[in-house]
Formats: C-alpha cells, sequence, structure tokens
C-alpha cells in the first residue's frame, strides 16, 4: 500500500467532488503511477471514467477495486452496481440487468431501484419494467428518479403519454432541474405549440450535470433545442456550452 499514491488519490477524489472531472483524471492516474490501491480511490475513479465514456477501463478498475485489502462489504455493492452501468454502457444490458436483479435479492436501497428500474426500461420489457417502477415509486414516492422512471414506461415503453405526464410533472415538483423530466416536459411543450416553454426546460437541461444513466444525453438536448431554432437566445446568450 502506498501512502503517497493514496494520498494523492484522496486529493483526486476531492476534485472529482467538485465536479472538475477532466483535472481529477489526470490527478487519479497520476495517483495510480504512484501507486495508489485503495477500495475508495479506485471506485471513485471508475465512476468518473463510467461518466467521460471510458467502460472498459471503468470496468479494469472495479475489478481491481474488488481485490483490495480494504474493500467493505458497503463498498463491494457499490462495486457491482457500477460495473452493471458500465456493462450497461458497453452494450451489454442483459448482464447489467441480471447484476442488479442479483443485489437486489440482498438489499433493497433507493438507487438500487433507480438504476435497474431504468435497466428495465432500456431493457424493453413493459410489463416488467411498469411492476418494478411502481414498486420503486411505492418504497419512496418522493424519489424524482423512480417518478421519472415510471413516466418514462409509460411513455417508451407503453406508448401512454397521458399517464406519462402525470408522473413527469410529479418529478418535476420534487426535482425541477431534473435533466430527463425536463427533455421530456419540453416535449410535451413543443406538441402543444409553447415552444418558449420548451426552450426554456432544454436551455435549462442543458446545464445540467449529465450522468451515464441519463437518456437525455447533453447531445440529445442540444439537437432537441436546434430544432427549435434556439441555438441563441434573443439576448445573444450561447445555449451551446461546448462550443
Amino acid at each position: 500500500m502506498s501512502f503517497f499514491g493514496n494520498a494523492a488519490g484522496q486529493r483526486a477524489l476531492l476534485e472529482h467532488q467538485k465536479g472538475n472531472y477532466g483535472k481529477a483524471e489526470q490527478m487519479y492516474e497520476a495517483a495510480l503511477q504512484k501507486g495508489a490501491d485503495k477500495a475508495g480511490i479506485l471506485i471513485g475513479y471508475a465512476v468518473l471514467l463510467t461518466r467521460v465514456g471510458k467502460y472498459e477501463k471503468s470496468v479494469e478498475l472495479l475489478r481491481n477495486a474488488e481485490k483490495a485489502r480494504d474493500v467493505s462489504k458497503e463498498q463491494k455493492s457499490q462495486i457491482v452496481l457500477h460495473y452493471a452501468v458500465a456493462q450497461y454502457k458497453l452494450g451489454n444490458i442483459a448482464k447489467a440487468v441480471e447484476l442488479c436483479r442479483e443485489l437486489f435479492r440482498t438489499r433493497k436501497t433507493g438507487l438500487l431501484y433507480d438504476t435497474l428500474g431504468y435497466l428495465l426500461i432500456e431493457a424493453g420489457d413493459y410489463e416488467e419494467a411498469l411492476a418494478f417502477n411502481r414498486e420503486a415509486v411505492e418504497y419512496d414516492d418522493e424519489d424524482a428518479v423512480a417518478l421519472d422512471n415510471l413516466a418514462q414506461t409509460y411513455l417508451r415503453l407503453g406508448n401512454d403519454p397521458d399517464s406519462a405526464r402525470i408522473w413527469f410533472e410529479k418529478a418535476r415538483a420534487v426535482k425541477p432541474d431534473q435533466i430527463d423530466t425536463l427533455y421530456f416536459l419540453a416535449q410535451y411543450d413543443q406538441k402543444n405549440g409553447d415552444l418558449d416553454a420548451a426552450r426554456e426546460k432544454l436551455e435549462h437541461a442543458a446545464e445540467g450535470r449529465f450522468s451515464p444513466l441519463n437518456y437525455a444525453t447533453k447531445e440529445r438536448v442540444l439537437e432537441a433545442l436546434q430544432a427549435l431554432g434556439a441555438g441563441r437566445r434573443d439576448s445573444g446568450k450561447v445555449v451551446n456550452k461546448s462550443e
């Protein structure tokens, strides 16, 4: 175990928590070169790599974290969950779902409900996704992700936009800045001809912190804005922050 490597890794974790992903990635990598081997550091770096789209390296780090000398039971559960997300992003949806199901059999948490609920939507089985996401809302009816998952189930799999909208509105009431919720509600605004309301929601979504489990990726949100002719507001404010 390297004292200096793990100390450097802790500093990388701090930058990660601040949202400074580019700097944090460089610092994590330097920490690994110095011998960082604590489970928390390896998990943190793996999570960041998944967020920035480096899934194969994330999987490798999670496997190393599972073997770390200081890994705790709680961290082992985190590793399985993050490993499932990385597998989903690599296109292995069936494996991702099964990993979460196995974990869910031994413990039920809000995060597991949220993750497995979304993965079941992606897997495409309407009845299973609907039953599970209804259960998730019963588990916590103030969980904005669970509410949004149920809404997406109705909309994307059930072709039931009226039921979906009810749950999207509930999700927004709990968390007004949730990216997927804003993205889908903007579609309702656009359909109703309220382009200003749609634009406002999409601009708000575009400024959010995107995760690997967002249906509305940054690219999707910006494409939707562009389709509205909303590359810029009248004030001249640039919407596309990536330019």
